[in-house]
Parts: structure tokens; C-alpha cells; sequence
């Protein structure tokens, strides 16, 4: 699977860590910086991974800051975008099962790498339940992003 990732100075440890382990479980990753420890914006970064995720560049996205916060709330700013911000192996199936997120957001100094890695299985490996009530919430979750996306 083709993965875009990006983070802000800090989450670049857990980005780093996310990367390697992708890349070892055999997905290709694009990664959208930063690249080092010197303090930056997080939205500079967080939205060039949503827009390859939105453009279908990417299949999934995973943004990385220090809480995971500023990076879910501008990937989310993209349409097209269902960004979680997850911190657990249940909000990272159900997110995916119901909402049909296509990015994740985490915190470096909320996760270790331990429990990084359990959470993007997860996420990676969880198919769209799909059906009536989740269709119905995603197309009006849609409607909401047209009517104030413009």
C-alpha cells in the first residue's frame, strides 16, 4: 500500500520509526518532511500528505506531531479527508469499520513506538464495514465538507 506521511520537529522520532516499520511490512512510503529537529510548522507538512491522500496518490495517510492534534485538524481541512486521531488499536479499527478514515494522526509524546506499530496494523488492515447507516453518515459527513469547502 502507498502510505503518505509528514510530521512537524516533533514528531520526526515517530515518524522515523513509523517509516521503518512500514517499509519493512513491504508498503511504499511517501514521505512529506520535515526532515529535522528544527522547530517548524506542522500545517506546512500535515496538509502536502492529506492532498496526496485526497488526489488518490496516496491510498492512506498518517500524520505525526507532538500530540497529534495540529496534524488531524488540518489534514481534515482537506476534502475528501477523514483524518483520526487515534491513540489506540480500537479507535484505529472502528475509525476505520465505520468512518472509512483514510489518515491517522498520532502524538509522539502520547505513543510509543510499540504501540505505533500495533495501531497502523490496524489501521492498514481493516476494511470498510461499509452498509445503509454508514453510508448514509458518510455521505451527510460529505454534504458538510461541500456546503462549507468552496
Amino acid at each position: 500500500m502507498k502510505i503518505a506521511v509528514a510530521c512537524d520537529h516533533g514528531g520526526l522520532n515517530l515518524k522515523n520509526a513509523m517509516i521503518a516499520y512500514l517499509e519493512k511490512n513491504g508498503h511504499e512510503v511517501k514521505d512529506f518532511g520535515t526532515y529535522t529537529k528544527d522547530s517548524c510548522d506542522y500545517p506546512d507538512f500535515a496538509v502536502a500528505a492529506a492532498e496526496s491522500v485526497a488526489s488518490g496518490e496516496s491510498e492512506r495517510g498518517i500524520v505525526v506531531c507532538s500530540s497529534g492534534i495540529g496534524v488531524s485538524i488540518v489534514a481534515n481541512k482537506v476534502p475528501g479527508i477523514r483524518c483520526a486521531h487515534c491513540h489506540d488499536w480500537y479507535c484505529a479499527k472502528f475509525t476505520r469499520l465505520h468512518n472509512n478514515a483514510n489518515m491517522i494522526a498520532f502524538g509522539e509524546k502520547v505513543l510509543g513506538e510499540g504501540m505505533m506499530q500495533e495501531i497502523v496494523d490496524v489501521f492498514l488492515n481493516t476494511e470498510y464495514e461499509g452498509g445503509e447507516r454508514h453510508d448514509r453518515r458518510l455521505a451527510k459527513i460529505k454534504a458538510i465538507e461541500e456546503k462549507y469547502c468552496k
